[in-house]
């Protein structure tokens, strides 16, 4: 099944997906709700609060609001190009290896399917992340991959936005990445559960979805994302580790490879090719199974300035 959060007639809604249309449920449901109360597992399960809508009449939202989003570094590919661009250093850290790394990003910068992404306030250097992200469904804490699985609520796409020279600039602190990652993170178009994923799981537990991106119709990225070194369910046991994941947490793979995103073919090929993202540039997002998200890159705000850190006097009590 497929879940949709969606604007209609001025309104807000949530509901499941019939083909070409939506099926609302009643007024005031959330898929946060839903997942903590448990997601209908067919359609004579979910109560319809009018007839469907068509989706072509609807504007996708993010189809949830997460309590957390986690974003992981899975793709050891991606990890090799990035590093050239950031960093001019080649390969990737041993401690990479050591277990499916993630840092916390906003949950208030979630934006939908088809959403303006406005220009981070003072960057020139905005790229795309193509990713997909697992739900949670149930609470767990200290989870076993095996455990894991049965705490999963579906999955959809993502796409983290980011401004690379931001975030450069910001990790050299030892911290981060912040305001690198926080205009717009794309969620969406749906939330599509795991019985429609399954049939593409491997021998090895991954899924074995094709992943594009395209930027004005432009081809710059072909994955897979069984590509992953560690499987969904790990990252959610890593995750539960002496702490708890909640209903409606989002846990991103983190970028594919083979173009997954700009600054991976920027460390390749040694120069901006193609450049940064800029206003107007229309980003496509394709998974098998869980479908497209399309977003148009526009102006942003001016910086409101501040000031340097000043050098204080180290005055002691």
């Amino acid at each position: 099944m497929r879940f949709a959060t969606y604007e209609y007639r001025g309104r807000r809604y949530c509901g499941v997906v019939e083909g070409s249309a939506l099926r609302p449920f009643p007024d005031g449901t959330t898929l946060l709700d839903l997942i903590r109360s448990g997601l209908p597992q067919s359609a004579p399960e979910t109560p319809s609060a009018s007839d469907p809508v068509p989706l072509a009449d609807v504007r996708l939202l993010p189809p949830l609001e997460p309590p957390s989003v986690r974003d992981f570094v899975t793709f050891e590919e991606h990890v090799e190009g990035v590093r050239r661009t950031g960093e001019r250093s080649p390969g990737v850290p041993e401690a990479w290896y050591d277990a499916p790394t993630f840092y916390f990003t906003s949950p208030h910068a979630v934006i939908g399917a088809h959403a303006d992404v406005p220009y981070p306030p003072g960057s020139q250097v905005l790229d795309f992340e193509l990713e997909v992200a697992v739900v949670v469904g149930r609470e767990g804490r200290d989870l076993t991959p095996d455990r894991a699985r049965d705490h999963i609520a579906g999955y959809l796409l993502f796409n983290d936005w980011s401004a690379r020279d931001l975030q450069i600039r910001e990790m050299q602190v030892g911290l981060g990445p912040c305001k690198g990652k926080d205009t717009a993170t794309t969620l969406g178009p749906f939330l599509v559960t795991p019985d429609e994923v399954e049939p593409y799981r491997d021998a090895e537990g991954f899924l074995r979805l094709g992943l594009t991106a395209e930027i004005n119709g432009e081809v710059v990225g072909k994955d897979l994302l069984s590509n992953m070194s560690w499987t969904f369910e790990e990252m959610i046991a890593y995750a539960s580790r002496g702490t708890v994941v909640r209903p409606g947490d989002v846990l991103a793979s983190g970028t594919c490879g083979n173009g997954g995103c700009l600054a991976e073919l920027w460390g390749i090929r040694g120069e901006q090719d193609p450049p940064p993202l800029k206003p107007g540039d229309t980003v496509t997002l394709t998974a098998d199974v869980l479908g497209t998200v399309r977003n148009t890159v526009v102006p942003g705000p001016e910086p409101v300035p501040l000031p340097a850190a000043r050098r204080r006097p180290r005055i002691r009590p």
